[in-house]
């Protein structure tokens, strides 16, 4: 079996760097791969250059690892392409979060869903089709593997307009279950979920007991009646009302619904993020001086881009939970032409999305919500397009006056302009 060439561009995240290369360097079976890293910041890319060669070295996995500023240095020949890239992630998360409220629409975040999202969509899309054009280029073959947001919009993008396979990864099904497990008064780990539908805004089909398969729905519908009151009250009232668990918390799901300020408007805690960048950069820096075990990160993260990247590889199926995916009939009820996230199987042969079917009128009416606003998203986004974008905020639930449309429109528009272009 040839070794794995793995290119991750986005590197220096704080968000997703650390726990990629603690995948990577706990996976035997990619032993001897050659492990490009790609970051515009070259402090960032330093950084974890530095952390890679260490662990790396302590992993004994002799990794050939490289690092640029150029993805078309690093692209070439490619199997994999792991992306977890933000343009001024926090800066500009402050404007889509503070603008819309200023012009009196109450929403949550401002990442995944709502005139926030537009934004982060507008300005992450046509960077994410000019690596996948590059990519056509010079590794036509290769997976993307995406952790970036707005994932339902990437992942709906990259799969309508480019011929590059894509999948998108996150840990919200993980949160939801340990969530519904705080409630149920069991670890984690001795309960089963099965989950289906749009990121952020899943919904869980089944809870069961590892051990006996017992069915943990009526408990946990007992069990939450008299829970701690302050625990996730905006998801215990849609779960009371829609009787599924709703992942992956109250201000993400909030992000997709008229009401779903009721979750909180208090937005991302961009003080906190900075703090915890400020530890990890002290952390990576001990880990490589020495002045720490670098041992002590060398277990598996959780995430799963590198189990879905280890099973294409060597051909050993892997069950994934979660994958946002395009739907193509794969929940029937939901338009085809939508992003969604459902359980996948993983082998050498690909990718295999679960067949879901229908899902509850209930949760699926809530979910299609949100198929025009993500559509035009993804549109305006590719073309550029202003009154695309325009159609997009209004077709959004959580819009509720046209004129702070507008109002909102050309402001973020005029904070944004650089990056937004027409890539088709």
């Amino acid at each position: 079996m040839k070794t794995a060439n793995i290119v991750f561009i986005g590197a220096g995240s704080m968000s997703f760097g650390v726990p990629t290369f603690q995948d990577l360097f706990t996976t035997p079976e990619l032993a001897g791969a050659e492990l490009r890293l790609v970051d515009i910041d070259p402090e960032n890319l330093e950084r974890m250059y530095g952390l890679a060669l260490k662990m790396n070295e302590v992993s004994g996995l002799n990794f050939k690892i490289t690092k640029t500023v150029d993805r078309l240095q690093a692209l070439p020949g490619a199997d994999y392409v792991v992306n977890s890239l933000a343009i001024e992630r926090c800066e500009l998360w402050k404007h889509d979060f503070r603008v819309p409220l200023k012009h009196g629409i109450k929403h949550c975040l401002g990442e995944n869903g709502g005139p926030g999202a537009l934004f982060f969509s507008m300005r992450t899309i046509p960077l994410i089709l000019e690596i996948c054009a590059d990519m056509e280029k010079l590794c036509p073959n290769a997976w993307f593997l995406n952790f970036s947001n707005p994932e339902s919009r990437i992942v709906l993008a990259v799969n309508k307009y480019t011929k590059i396979k894509c999948i998108g990864l996150c840990h919200g099904i993980f949160m939801g279950q340990n969530s519904v497990a705080d409630i149920l008064g069991v670890d984690s780990d001795e309960i089963v979920v099965t989950a289906a539908g749009l990121n952020h805004f899943q919904w869980l089909m089944s809870i069961r007991r590892k051990a006996d398969n017992t069915d943990l729905y009526p408990a946990l519908a007992e069990k939450e009646k008299t829970f701690d009151p302050t625990f996730m009250p905006f998801s215990r009232k849609i779960f009371r009302t829609f009787n599924y668990w709703p992942t992956c918390s109250d201000d993400h799901m909030g992000e997709y619904l008229m009401y779903g300020y009721e979750g909180g408007m208090h937005g991302y805690d961009f003080d906190w993020d900075e703090q915890e960048r400020i530890n990890m950069r002290k952390n990576i820096a001990d880990m490589v001086s020495g002045a720490t075990d670098v041992k002590d990160w060398l277990h598996k993260s959780g995430e799963k881009a590198v189990e879905v990247l280890t099973a294409l590889h060597t051909g050993v199926q892997a069950n994934i939970s979660a994958a946002i995916v395009y739907n193509g009939g794969a929940i029937t009820n939901l338009p085809t032409d939508l992003a969604v996230e459902i359980p996948i199987v993983v082998s050498g042969s690909g990718v295999s999305k679960a067949h879901i079917g229908d899902m509850p009128k209930g949760t699926v009416s809530l979910m299609n919500l949100q198929v025009g606003a993500q559509q035009l998203a993804v549109d305006a986004a590719v073309f550029g397009d202003k009154n695309l974008a325009r159609q997009a905020l209004l077709c959004d639930p959580v819009i509720n006056d046209t004129n702070a449309a507008e109002k909102i429109l050309e402001e973020l528009w005029e904070i944004n302009k650089q990056y937004i272009k027409c890539v088709i």
